[in-house]
C-alpha cells in the first residue's frame, strides 16, 4: 500500500524496482523546488508531511530549505502553508505524545523477526536519537534568525490550518533551544504582542496551545516576563481561570497557573505589578471549600496545589522584605489569610493539600505582626475549642503523622515566632508554674512532652521549636530558667535546663542530642545568667570536655562540634560570677584536657558537615528523610556568627581581654558623649529653625511697613501739591483785599493794624508751643538713638565673643529699622511744616473773612482749607500708628537679637564681623552729630522767634532759654523762607 501511494504521488510505473524512502523524498523535494503549478507543489508538500514521521532524518536533511522557501513565497495559499508547518513540526518536535503514537503504530504492525522482545532497549536508544535529531534540526532552522521572524508573521494569519501548526512549531523550537528563540523574539518588533494575541483567540485549541507556548517562552527570562505581564497577561489569565471553574477546572486552569508562577517567581517587578493591580484580592475565591471535602479529583488537587504555590511565590522569604510585607498586609486585608486558615481547620482535606496549606500560611504570617496575631486567635472547630497552634503541635509530636506534615507544622511554628516577641512570651508563659492549667493542653506542655519522648524526631522538632521561642529574646531566656519539671514521685523537681543536660549525658540517639545541643546553645547565647546556671551544675563542664576530647566515629563528630560550640559560648558570654568557672579557668581547662588547636578543629566539624550547607540555604525545613533532619536554618546563622568570636576568645590571653574591656568601656563612654552632642546639636537645629521662621516673619512685616510708608509718602506729596495750589490762590485774594482796604479811612486802618498785632502775638505763642512739643519729641528720639547705640555696642561685643553666624541677618534688619526711623522722622518734619503753614493759612483766611467785602472765591477757598485740615489730621493719625509699629518692630528685633546670640553660642569667632559692627557704631555717632547740628539750628530758630516776641513786647523767661538748649529740632530751610514772607506781608 505504501509503495502504491509513492507511485501515485510520483507518477511512476508499477513494474520495476521499488524506490527507497530517501529516493522518494529526493524526488518530492525536486517537485517542490521546480514545479510552477501551485497544485503540484501542494501535493508534494502533502506527501512530505506524510513521510516526515517515518523518515524524519531524510525529510529534515533534504526538505527543510524547500519548506522554508514555501513559507516565504506561497503566502497566499493557506493549505500549502499548513502542510509545510506540519512537516517542520514533525521533524523538529520531540513530543512524547507523538513518539507514543508512533510506538503504538509500530506495535500494531506484525513483528518482522523473532527479536521483538528487545524492543524496550531499542526504543530507549531510538528516543535518544530522536531527541538529538530534534536539536539538530532546530539548530538548522535557527541558523537564519529571519525564520523565527517569518514564523511570528505567520501567526497573524487567522486561518486555523496556518495558526495552529505555527503555534506548535514555535513551541517545539522553544523546547529544544529556548534561549536562542527567546533572544530572537525579544528583539522582534511586536513579537511578544503577537503571541499574547493567542490568548484572545476564540478557538480553544489555539488558546490552550498558546498557553503552552507562553509557558516555554517565559522560562528564565525576566525581560520577556515583564513584557508579557505588561501586555495585560494577569487580567487575561485570571479571567480564563474564572471561566474554566477555578480550582474545579480542567488542565487549562493548570496551564494558566503554571504560566502565572513563571511570571511571578523571582520577579519583583511583576510581583509589585500583581499586587498594585489588586489581583491578590481575586485569588480569595479560589480557596473557598465546603463542609464535605471528600472525593476531590486529581485535577482539583493539582490546581489547588498550584494556587497555593502562587500565594507562596508572592510572600516567599527570598523576596525583598518590603515587598513581602506589603503582600502579607494585602492578603490579610482581603481575607485571603482567613480563607487559608479555614482550609487548615477543615475536615476531609487531602493530606498533600493540607501540608501545602500549612506551608503557605507559614509564609503569609512570617514576620508580619498583625498576621501572627490573627493566627494566634484562630481556634479549631473542636469541643472544647482549641487554638490552632496547639492542634498543629499535637500533629508535630505525633510520630504516626506523615513526615512532611510534621516538617510543615514545625515550619509554621517557626514562622509564627519569627520576629514575634509577643508570641514568644505567650509560648514560654505556658511553661511557667503560675500559668499552667491542668484542665487543658497547652503549647508548652506539648513541647516538653515531645522534648522527652521516646521518638527522636519528636525530640528534635520540640527542641528546635522551643529554641525559636527564645531566638533573640533575652527576657524569655531568663524566664525559661524558672521552669521546673517533676521527674518522678518522691524526687525534687529539676529545672528544664538541668533535665536537658541529664538527657545528653544518658547517651541517647544522635538526632536527639543534636536537637538538645542546639536548644542549649540558643538558650545560653547572649545570656550571662543562663551561662551561670549552666555552669553551676558541676557535672556539665566535665561532660563537655570529655565529649570533645574523645576520638569517636564519624556519626559522633557533629555532637563533638556542638559540644565545643556550647563550651565556647560558656567562655564568650561568661560574666566571671562563678569563681571556679571564670573565663580564664575555662580556657586553662581546655588547654590542659583538649588543647586549643584540637578544640578549634572540633568546633569546625559543625560547619563542615554536609547537611549544614543545605539547612543554611532557606528557612523551610525540607529533608529527604527523617534521619537527615539535623540542622535548623536559624541555628546555622548562630553558628556562623559565633564560630569566629569563640575561636578568638579561646586564643586570647588575660591581658588582651583586659585591654579589650578597657577599649569597650572607652567606646561606650565615647558613644554616650557622641549621643549627648547629637542631642545638643538637634536641639540647636530646632532653635535655629524657629529663629529663622521668626526672622522671616519679621522681614515680611518690615516689608509690609515699608510699602505702607511709600504709600504714605505719596499721599503726603499729593497733600503738599494741593496745599501749594491753595496757598497761591489765597495769596492773590489777600493782596486784592489789602489794596481795597487801603482806600478806607485812617481810623479803620489803625483798628485793623491793632487787630493784626494781637493775632500775630497769639500765632507766635502757638508756634512757640508747637516748637516746644517738637523739642520734646526730638529729645525723646535722641534718647532712643543713644540707647540704640549702646545696644549695638553691647551686641558687637557679644557677637565678637560668640560668633556672628547670624550677623548678616541682624545687619539687614538694623538697616531696615533705621531706614524706617529716618522716614518717620522726615514725615514728622513735613507734618510740622504743614501744621505751621496751616496756622498761617488759617490766620490769613480769618483776615480775609473779616473784610467787609468778601467774594465767593474766598468762601470756596475756606471750604478747601477745611478739607485740607481734615486730611492733615488723618495723616497725623496714620503717622502716629506707623510710629507705634516701628517701636514694636524695634522691640521684636531686640528680642530676636538676643535669641540668635544664645542659639549660636558654639560658632567660631569671626573678627571681620567686629569691624563691620564698629563701622555701624561710627555711622550712628555721625548720625548723632548730624542730629546735634540740627538741634543747634533749631535753637537758633527759637532764639529768633523769641527776639521777635521781645520786639512785640512779650516777656520771655530764662527757663525757655535753658529748655531751648536741650531741644532737638530738624533743619527746614523752607520755614525760614516762610517766616521772611510773613514779615514782609506784615
Amino acid at each position: 500500500m505504501t509503495m502504491n501511494f509513492f507511485r501515485g504521488v510520483m507518477g511512476g510505473q508499477p513494474a520495476g524496482p521499488q524506490p527507497t524512502g530517501a529516493e522518494t523524498i529526493h524526488k518530492l523535494c525536486d517537485r517542490v523546488a521546480s514545479s510552477t503549478l501551485l497544485e503540484d507543489r501542494r501535493d508534494a508538500v502533502r506527501a512530505l508531511k506524510s513521510l516526515s514521521k517515518k523518515y524524519r532524518l531524510e525529510v529534515g536533511t533534504q526538505a527543510m530549505d524547500h519548506l522554508v522557501h514555501i513559507l516565504q513565497t506561497d503566502r497566499s495559499d493557506s493549505e500549502i502553508l499548513g502542510y509545510a508547518l506540519d512537516t517542520l513540526y514533525n521533524i523538529i518536535c520531540n513530543d512524547e505524545e507523538e513518539e507514543q503514537d508512533e510506538s503504538e503504530d509500530m506495535a500494531a504492525a506484525p513483528p518482522l523477526s523473532g527479536k521483538h522482545k528487545n524492543v524496550p532497549v531499542s526504543d530507549e536508544n531510538a528516543q535518544k536519537q530522536e531527541e538529538d535529531l530534534g536539536v539538530l534540526f532546530t539548530d538548522k532552522f535557527l541558523g537564519d534568525s529571519e525564520n523565527v521572524t517569518l514564523l511570528l508573521t505567520l501567526l497573524e494569519e487567522f486561518d486555523f490550518h496556518v495558526r495552529w501548526p505555527g503555534v506548535k512549531l514555535l513551541t517545539a523550537l522553544l523546547k529544544n533551544q529556548c534561549n536562542q528563540v527567546q533572544g530572537v523574539i525579544l528583539v522582534s518588533p511586536m513579537g511578544v504582542s503577537r503571541l499574547m494575541d493567542l490568548l484572545a483567540d476564540s478557538r480553544e485549541v489555539i488558546r490552550n496551545d498558546g498557553l503552552l507556548l507562553l509557558q516555554q517562552l517565559t522560562k528564565g527570562n525576566a525581560a520577556i516576563q515583564k513584557i508579557v505581564a505588561f501586555e495585560n497577561a494577569f487580567e487575561r489569565l485570571l479571567d480564563i481561570i474564572t471561566e474554566e471553574g477555578s480550582s474545579d477546572g480542567g488542565i487549562v486552569v493548570e496551564d494558566c497557573l503554571l504560566l502565572l508562577v513563571n511570571l511571578l517567581k523571582n520577579n519583583s517587578s511583576n510581583q509589585n505589578f500583581f499586587k498594585e493591580g489588586s489581583y491578590i484580592q481575586r485569588m480569595k475565591p479560589w480557596f473557598e471549600v465546603g463542609d464535605d471535602n471528600s472525593g476531590w479529583s486529581a485535577q482539583k488537587v493539582t490546581n489547588l496545589h498550584l494556587m497555593l504555590q502562587l500565594v507562596r511565590v508572592m510572600v516567599s522569604p527570598v523576596n525583598s522584605p518590603g515587598a513581602t510585607s506589603s503582600c502579607q498586609k494585602s492578603m490579610y486585608q482581603c481575607g485571603l489569610l482567613q480563607q487559608l486558615c479555614t482550609i487548615l481547620m477543615a475536615t476531609g482535606v487531602p493530606a498533600d493539600i493540607l501540608t501545602e496549606t500549612i506551608n503557605t500560611v507559614s509564609e503569609v504570617i512570617r514576620g508580619s505582626q498583625i498576621n501572627q496575631d490573627y493566627f494566634a486567635s484562630v481556634n479549631a472547630p473542636s469541643n472544647p475549642p482549641r487554638p490552632a497552634i496547639v492542634v498543629l503541635l499535637m500533629s508535630m509530636v505525633n510520630e504516626r503523622q506523615p513526615f512532611v506534615l510534621r516538617c510543615a507544622v514545625l515550619y509554621c511554628f517557626q514562622c509564627f515566632l519569627y520576629k514575634n516577641q509577643k508570641g514568644q512570651g505567650e509560648i514560654v508563659a505556658t511553661l511557667l508554674p503560675s500559668t499552667i492549667d491542668a484542665n487543658s493542653i497547652s503549647a508548652g506542655q506539648l513541647l516538653c512532652g515531645g522534648l522527652f519522648s521516646a521518638d527522636s524526631l519528636s525530640n528534635w522538632c520540640a527542641a528546635v521549636a522551643l529554641a525559636h521561642a527564645l531566638q533573640d529574646n533575652l527576657t524569655q531566656k531568663e524566664q525559661l530558667l524558672r521552669v521546673q519539671l517533676a521527674t518522678s514521685l518522691g524526687k525534687p523537681p529539676v529545672s528544664l535546663l538541668q533535665q536537658c543536660t541529664n538527657i545528653l549525658s544518658q547517651g541517647s540517639k544522635v538526632q536527639t542530642r543534636v536537637g538538645l545541643l542546639m536548644l542549649l546553645c540558643t538558650w545560653i547565647s547572649n545570656c550571662p545568667i543562663a551561662v551561670t546556671h549552666f555552669l553551676h551544675n558541676q557535672e556539665n563542664v566535665p561532660f563537655l570536655t570529655g565529649q570533645i576530647s574523645e576520638n569517636l566515629g564519624e556519626d559522633e563528630r557533629l555532637v563533638q562540634g556542638l559540644c565545643a560550640l556550647l563550651l565556647g559560648i560558656c567562655i564568650y558570654y561568661n560574666d566571671n560570677s562563678l569563681e571556679n568557672y571564670t573565663k580564664e579557668k575555662l580556657k586553662q581547662l581546655i588547654e590542659k584536657r583538649i588543647g586549643k588547636e584540637n578544640f578549634v578543629e572540633k568546633l569546625g566539624f559543625v560547619t563542615k558537615h554536609e547537611l549544614y550547607s543545605r539547612a543554611a540555604q532557606k528557612p523551610q525545613p525540607v529533608f529527604p528523610s527523617p534521619e537527615q533532619m539535623l540542622f535548623d536554618h536559624e541555628f546555622t546563622k548562630l553558628v556562623k556568627e559565633l564560630e569566629g568570636v569563640i575561636t578568638k576568645a579561646v586564643h586570647k590571653t588575660s591581658e588582651e581581654e583586659k585591654k579589650e574591656e578597657e577599649v569597650k568601656k572607652t567606646l561606650e563612654q565615647h558613644d554616650s558623649i557622641v549621643i549627648q552632642y547629637k542631642d545638643l546639636i538637634r536641639d540647636q537645629d530646632t532653635q535655629i529653625q524657629e529663629l529663622r521662621e521668626q526672622v522671616s516673619t519679621l522681614s515680611l512685616n518690615s516689608e509690609q511697613m515699608h510699602n505702607q510708608i511709600i504709600q504714605q509718602q505719596s499721599q503726603i506729596q499729593q497733600h503738599k501739591d494741593q496745599y501749594n495750589i491753595l496757598k497761591l490762590k489765597l495769596g492773590k485774594d489777600s493782596q486784592g483785599l489789602s489794596s481795597s482796604q487801603g482806600l478806607s479811612s485812617s481810623q479803620g486802618e489803625g483798628a485793623h493794624v491793632n487787630g493784626l498785632h494781637s493775632e500775630e502775638l497769639s500765632q507766635l505763642r502757638e508756634e512757640v508751643e508747637e516748637l516746644r512739643r517738637q523739642h520734646t519729641l526730638q529729645h525723646t528720639q535722641l534718647s532712643d538713638k543713644d540707647s540704640l547705640i549702646n545696644t549695638l555696642r553691647c551686641g558687637a561685643a557679644a557677637q565678637t565673643a560668640e560668633g556672628g553666624a547670624g550677623g548678616s541677618d541682624n545687619t539687614d534688619l538694623l538697616g531696615e529699622v533705621e531706614s524706617l526711623r529716618s522716614r518717620v522722622q522726615a514725615q514728622c518734619a513735613e507734618i510740622s511744616q504743614l501744621q505751621t503753614e496751616r496756622q498761617e493759612l488759617i490766620r490769613r483766611a480769618e483776615a480775609v473773612s473779616s473784610a467787609p467785602a468778601s467774594s465767593s472765591e474766598s468762601s470756596a477757598d475756606t471750604v478747601k482749607v477745611s478739607e485740607l485740615e481734615s486730611r492733615l489730621a488723618a495723616q497725623t493719625t496714620e503717622t502716629e500708628r506707623l510710629k507705634e509699629e516701628c517701636r514694636g518692630l524695634r522691640e521684636g528685633h531686640a528680642g530676636l537679637e538676643q535669641q540668635l546670640a544664645s542659639a549660636q553660642s558654639t560658632v567660631a569667632i569671626e573678627q571681620t564681623e567686629k569691624t563691620k559692627l564698629q563701622q555701624e557704631v561710627q555711622e550712628s555717632k555721625k548720625e548723632q552729630d548730624d542730629l546735634l547740628m540740627l538741634l543747634a539750628d533749631q535753637d537758633q530758630k527759637i532764639l529768633n522767634l523769641k527776639q521777635r516776641l521781645r520786639d512785640l513786647g512779650e516777656t520771655i523767661e530764662d527757663e525757655d532759654e535753658l529748655d531751648a538748649r536741650d531741644q532737638f529740632g530738624e533743619d527746614d530751610d523752607d520755614d525760614d523762607d516762610e517766616e521772611e514772607d510773613e514779615e514782609n506781608n506784615d
